[in-house]
This record gives C-alpha cells, structure tokens and sequence, in this order.
C-alpha cells in the first residue's frame, strides 16, 4: 500500500499532518460504510478531514473529498444539520503527528518514521495526555530533501468520470 495523505489537524494556530484516521471509528460504531471515491493511491479513503483541538476536545471542522457518484462531499454529507464543527465525541485512541526529519520512509499507510512523533490520547473526544516520542535524529540535519514534518514519496492518481473523455 502507498503511503497515504494524512489528516489535517490545527494545533495551536498551526496546520499539521496527523498519521491517524478519526472518522473511521464514526464509520465503523455507526454502522456506515463510507460511499467516498478513491482517486488516488494516496487516499483510498477518498476523503481529507481537518480537525481542531479546542479547549481540549476534537472537533472535526472540514471534510473534504468525492462520492462515488461524482458528487463532492463535505461535512455535511457525513453529518447533516452540522456545517462548522462537529464534536469527535466517538473518538477515544491516540493520534499520531510526525515532526522533525524524516528517517526512515515507508512506502505503505503512515509507517515512515520522523525524528519524533507527537502523541495525543483522547477519550471520547476529550484530551487526555499528550507526550512526545523521540524516535532518533537525522545523519543528515542540513539536507534540503529532508524535509521537516510528513510528506509522501509518491502516488498514483486514478481517473475519475468527471475527468474522462466522451469518445468521438
């Protein structure tokens, strides 16, 4: 499996990669088999999500991605009625935010390894503990290649009915 793009989580006014997957415990404690595109080895969820720690509880705040009848999809889609936010009440686990450089890439889901990983354990939404994994340092801290934080190696992007052409 390719290694897949990460969840968008906003930790104190900044934008990181989260190596971890809320919403599929929703799917799953709900009964609901997501009907998402995949349109790209990346995302075979087919669906970004973009979440918020506020006063130490998660919210989802953004859910960005296609149905599979072309259709695009957003936080209302999965939650009626709830267009800003949504508590992540379902959500107890722990969320992974990879920081620093990376060490070891891993073509497959969010087994790359990076200097360290910020870990946040939830219960039912709520904040639990956060602490920090320190995981090695970079041989080569200078390497502009390096980059700081989660990024992936590569992906294949499928067609979608949208982009084919009719044929003439």
């Amino acid at each position: 499996m390719t290694a897949q793009a990460g969840e968008i989580l906003v930790l104190e006014g900044e934008k990181v990669t989260m190596c971890t997957e809320p919403l599929n415990d929703y799917f799953t404690f709900a009964g609901i088999t997501p009907n998402f595109e995949a349109n790209c080895t990346a995302l075979w969820r087919g669906y970004v999500g973009t979440w918020e720690i506020v006063g130490e509880r998660l919210y989802l705040i953004c859910l960005s991605g296609t149905l599979n009848d072309g259709k695009d999809a957003d936080l209302e889609t999965v939650f009626p009625g709830f267009a800003d936010r949504v508590f992540a009440h379902w959500y107890s686990g722990e969320i992974r935010i990879p920081r620093g450089k990376l060490l070891k890439y891993v073509h497959g889901g969010y087994r790359s390894v990076y200097e360290d990983d910020l870990l946040i354990r939830f219960e039912k939404g709520l904040v639990l503990a956060r602490h920090t994994k320190h995981n090695g340092t970079s041989d080569e801290p200078d390497d502009p290649d390096n980059s700081s934080g989660y990024y992936l190696g590569a992906m294949t992007v499928f067609p979608t009915h949208r982009q084919a052409k009719d044929p003439e």
